[in-house]
């Protein structure tokens, strides 16, 4: 069955976080950098994987998502990471989305406890959706095996549909896998499933086969192009316009993907802040940052209107 119509764009960026001299996230800091996301026609996955969002506590990202939101930020262009390993924190922050509007909630499986079933995992859904009980509730199912060592067998997304076709809608698939992202656009497709890939490297490879878009860690650093890409990939030149993209990733993609990031971000918004990063996650060196931004500057890449 076909879901109402989504607000959500093709891109989507999962919003690096920035952290203020004191280490807490800085809500000002993030509303900028997501208004100048918005104006490249790039999304808000707030509180993703790049985002930090498991370095930071429920009442973190609660605030935060409550600040943006008084910031005057559009809910319904918001996608907020909403998994937990205890489905009651889980319950709370899918609750505090879907409450403050926003389009979507990419949800996590629990993370912790490895060889779960699929009961269990359809448990977990269940329980949150049942508890949260909101018609609005857009649920996306976050597919990450090689962080999260948790993913979804074709047999439990059908399960997951068939019980709640209007609120599980989608995924965001971050494996890696090719094969396992087509075999499920050709399972779900036709029931409206609205598949994202987890990077913009299988941007093209999956819009040609009917999925979404994607929602990519380097969205945050090159949101014009890849949304681009996304708007015109039935151009003659976008395969030139894909190999681009890629390159640009494979730069970010050698060093700690967060850290790299925040240090462009840093460097062409000229605030040192940025850099910042909570623990267990280390910031570049300066030798690191020097050899980021020469490899950038090779190929001619630099980030403008932070």
């Amino acid at each position: 069955m076909a879901h109402h119509p989504s607000t959500l764009p093709a891109v989507l960026a999962p919003v690096i976080t920035p952290f203020d001299a004191k280490g807490a996230p800085d809500a000002q800091r993030l509303a900028r950098q997501c208004r100048w996301l918005l104006s490249h026609q790039v999304g808000l996955a707030i509180f993703g994987t790049n985002s930090e969002a498991n370095s930071m506590s429920v009442t973190e990202r609660i605030q935060t998502l409550q600040a943006l939101i008084d910031a005057g930020l559009p809910a319904d262009q918001m996608m907020p990471g909403s998994g937990a390993c205890a489905v009651t924190d889980a319950i709370t922050l899918t609750r505090a989305a879907v409450e403050a509007g926003c389009a979507g909630t990419l949800t996590l499986p629990p993370f912790y406890y490895k060889d779960v079933s699929d009961d269990g995992l359809f448990a977990y859904f269940a329980t949150i959706i049942e508890a949260v009980a909101h018609p609005k509730l857009q649920v996306y199912l976050y597919n990450i095996p090689p962080v999260a060592k948790v993913g979804f067998s074709i047999a439990l997304i059908e399960r997951l549909i068939k019980a709640y076709p209007e609120t599980v809608v989608g995924m965001k698939d971050s494996s890696g896998d090719w094969a396992y992202t087509e075999s499920v656009m050709q399972a779900f497709n036709s029931t409206g499933f609205r598949m994202y890939a987890g990077a913009e490297s299988f941007l093209m490879r999956t819009l040609r086969a009917g999925g979404v878009g994607c929602i990519s860690a380097t969205a945050n650093v090159n949101p014009g192009a890849i949304a681009g890409l996304a708007a015109n990939w039935q151009q003659p030149n976008a395969d030139q316009q894909q190999s681009e993209l890629d390159r640009v990733r494979s730069v970010f993609q050698r060093r700690p993907m967060i850290a790299a990031m925040k240090a462009a971000v840093a460097h062409f918004s000229g605030d040192a802040q940025w850099a910042a990063v909570r623990p267990p996650l280390v910031a570049l060196s300066p030798a690191e940052r020097d050899s980021l931004l020469a490899d950038l500057d090779s190929i001619g890449f630099s980030i403008s209107g932070l």
